[in-house]
């Protein structure tokens, strides 16, 4: 495994670029605009500026490591020497459909194929190509070069060969691989999600507030962060788009979204990436400040 190509410039995929890069693999970045892997570039460099500043890598080191990234926007060319492509575009089905025939055909016949979707099938994934074994799950946490967890989704078909080179290149990259099987929002989000959403449907029905609902599960369950903040994190219509596959894949009510997240992304309220969700959010501040909309009830 020496070229690693990462379709979608976007959080995840910048994140997975830039820890592939930093750990001496060659990466073709691949988007459809050059804007996008413009910006994407630039994100990295400044991401990689903390770590210099912490100490952590050398300037050296981020000189190499961004040398190493290179930018396409033609799928086709970016994947043609690929050892293995990891899908991170949005978590679409038909989006990702369409991608994984175009890898089938423009991907070395030896490629690993794998995806960074955080819910969808792999199985069927690997169901529109000829090489349902060589297609798995490299499902990476946000932010990626800070969190350790990879969940490695086995397919229906995704043979014990494919499997355990992705577990060992998880490894590779300082990672804590963890293998799982194709089911619904596998581990991470199948419990994940059904907690946001009950701290959803609390402040739906006026339990408590937001403020409220994240310090009890701060301080009383040590999470870092509070399950409204996480949510506005992850980005409010990733969450709704997960709930929904929950709820088609199991066929249980119990996965049924709340109302109110239905509502702020139908009305364009989707977190941290558009500047409010349950909480607002503005450029240079780390204050939390929650959302006038909701400070009005």
């Amino acid at each position: 495994m020496k070229s690693i190509s990462v379709i979608g410039s976007g959080t995840m995929g910048n994140g997975i670029a830039h820890v592939f890069a930093q750990n001496g693999y060659d990466v073709s970045l691949i988007d459809i605009k050059d804007e996008y892997l413009e910006k994407s570039l630039a994100t990295i460099s400044k991401n990689m500026d903390r770590q210099v500043a912490k100490g952590t890598l050398t300037p050296a080191e981020k000189d190499a490591a961004m040398g190493r990234i290179s930018t396409f926007s033609s799928l086709e060319e970016g994947v043609k020497k690929a050892d293995l492509v990891i899908e991170a575009a949005t978590e679409n089905l038909n989006l990702k459909l369409d991608i994984f025939r175009q890898l089938d055909q423009f991907s070395p016949a030896n490629a690993i194929l794998a995806t960074n979707t955080s819910s969808i099938s792999i199985t069927k994934i690997a169901s529109v190509t000829k090489r349902p074994e060589q297609v798995i799950g490299m499902h990476f946490m946000n932010p990626v070069p800070v969190m350790r967890l990879v969940e490695v989704i086995r397919g229906y078909s995704t043979s014990d060969e494919v499997t355990q080179t992705v577990m060992a290149l998880s490894r590779n990259l300082s990672k804590d691989p963890v293998e799982v099987n194709d089911y619904p929002g596998f581990v991470a989000n199948r419990i994940l999600m059904p907690m946001i959403n009950e701290a959803i449907y609390s402040l739906y029905e006026g339990v408590a507030g937001i403020e409220e609902i994240d310090i009890v599960m701060k301080l009383g369950m040590a999470h870092p962060m509070g399950p409204l903040q996480l949510a506005d994190f992850i980005g409010l219509d990733v969450c709704l788009s997960i709930l929904r596959v929950l709820q088609d894949g199991f066929g249980n009510p119990k996965y049924a979204p709340c109302p109110l997240l239905v509502n702020m992304v139908e009305a364009g309220f989707k977190g941290v990436k558009t500047g409010e969700g349950f909480y607002r959010y503005t450029a240079g501040s780390k204050d939390l400040i929650v959302s006038p909309r909701f400070s009005r009830r």
